[in-house]
């Protein structure tokens, strides 16, 4: 008998250990990234903005000899696998992408054309419309054109083209040292321009890139060029703020803080991610220098905005806590049970994670709309990497 329950007690304790180590494969699983290998060379990365429910992102190929592709990624969370939709974008190259944040099936592409009669190159801009969805992930669609927009009066460097965060049939696009914002409600093949601004004065340098700010009643943006930050007043055309020197070199990104006004983020050639406060634009609220090359990409979280992602060509994705200019600085407030407990001490400023997978440089880097724990990173060899927030910060922020 004493045999009998030694042995049941030594099979049951196998079974135990059993299930730990298939917890521990799970756990390790969950956390590992998934990895997507394109079979062409790309740089443009956007989330599904309009698609809360999934995990999905749109990226745009770079190819000179072939038919480029935009392909259209879901991350199946059970299984930790991607499902794949291609489109076909014949147009030529994709420099930038973006999505609409109202409808999960329009996007915009600003791309490289080459003319088959004389061999030039000249870069546009335009907006399209995907399919719902492919018959079979093996299916290649084309985009349905819906409008080109009309950027030749503007100059010739199209940088890129970025819908409004609320307004479904507004756009922005940067053009050398112009801004222009398009009305799709009056667009037929193709759309002019209903807005427009430039730096004033002449030999002024192009701008690198432009983004809605959030705030401020949707009507203003900011464009960089150079080492300078500029805002705008959308209804007038007007500088509303400048930052001045804000990189030693050139300014390669800008974001806003989607839930605390005032405060912008951006990073450059120097290989510094910096946090300004517009309103005291002498000098940023905090410096970092976490990368050891130029800093191509940076994205605060929209849904806790003490996370920010950056990429670089140094190979690395780096996921920063920026607490101390943060909404919640202390992380996720709950209601205090008595009057006695004491607050949590709050989160710090620093590096929370490095990502080292890439083996070239990592041009975009981009939230999920649909999980706020989990992202995509670029490289330009084609590969596109999915990775979430470590568990054990995601449980600092929520406990």
């Amino acid at each position: 008998m004493k045999s009998i329950l030694i042995t049941y007690i030594s099979i049951l304790i196998a079974v135990v250990n059993a299930d730990l180590c298939n917890l521990d494969v799970k756990m390790l699983e969950e956390d590992a990234p998934v990895i997507y290998g394109l079979e062409f060379q790309a740089r443009a990365l956007a989330p599904q903005q309009a698609e809360t429910e999934a995990v999905r992102f749109y990226v745009g190929t770079q190819s000179l000899k072939f038919d480029n592709q935009v392909h259209r990624l879901e991350l199946d969370e059970e299984s930790n696998m991607i499902k794949t939709e291609i489109f076909l974008h014949t147009e030529g190259e994709i420099w930038h992408i973006s999505s609409s944040p109202t409808d999960k099936n329009i996007i915009s592409t600003v791309y490289n054309h080459i003319s088959a009669t004389n061999k030039t190159c000249s870069k546009h801009t335009a907006v399209w419309k995907t399919t719902d969805e492919a018959s079979s992930s093996s299916e290649i669609c084309s985009l349905n054109l819906l409008t080109k927009l009309n950027t030749a009066p503007l100059g010739e460097d199209i940088k890129c083209t970025y819908f409004h965060p609320t307004e479904e049939n507004k756009l922005l696009t940067v053009v050398d040292g112009n801004f222009a914002i398009w009305d799709l409600n009056t667009a037929g093949k193709t759309c002019d321009a209903a807005t427009k601004g430039a730096i004033e004065g002449k030999g002024q340098p192009k701008f690198s890139t432009a983004k809605w700010n959030p705030h401020q009643g949707k009507s203003q943006l900011a464009t960089a060029n150079e080492m300078f930050i500029r805002g705008w007043d959308t209804r007038t055309s007007q500088e509303a703020w400048v930052i001045e020197s804000a990189h030693n070199q050139l300014v390669r990104d800008i974001d806003f803080n989607p839930n605390r006004q005032y405060f912008l983020a951006s990073c450059g050639d120097d290989g510094n991610s910096k946090f300004w406060d517009i309103r005291k634009t002498s000098s940023p609220v905090v410096t970092r220098a976490d990368h050891s090359h130029w800093v191509w990409c940076i994205r605060f979280n929209h849904f806790h905005d003490q996370l920010v992602l950056t990429s670089s060509t140094d190979s690395r994705v780096i996921l920063l806590s920026a607490a101390s200019i943060s909404s919640e600085p202390y992380g996720h407030i709950v209601e205090e049970e008595s009057p006695s407990e004491e607050k949590s001490a709050p989160l710090k400023d620093g590096v929370l994670a490095i990502y080292e997978e890439h083996e070239d440089s990592v041009y975009a880097v981009e939230w999920s709309s649909g999980d706020p724990w989990t992202f995509a990173s670029l490289s330009y060899d084609g590969r596109l990497i999915i990775n979430q927030v470590p568990k054990s910060e995601k449980y600092r922020l929520l406990l």
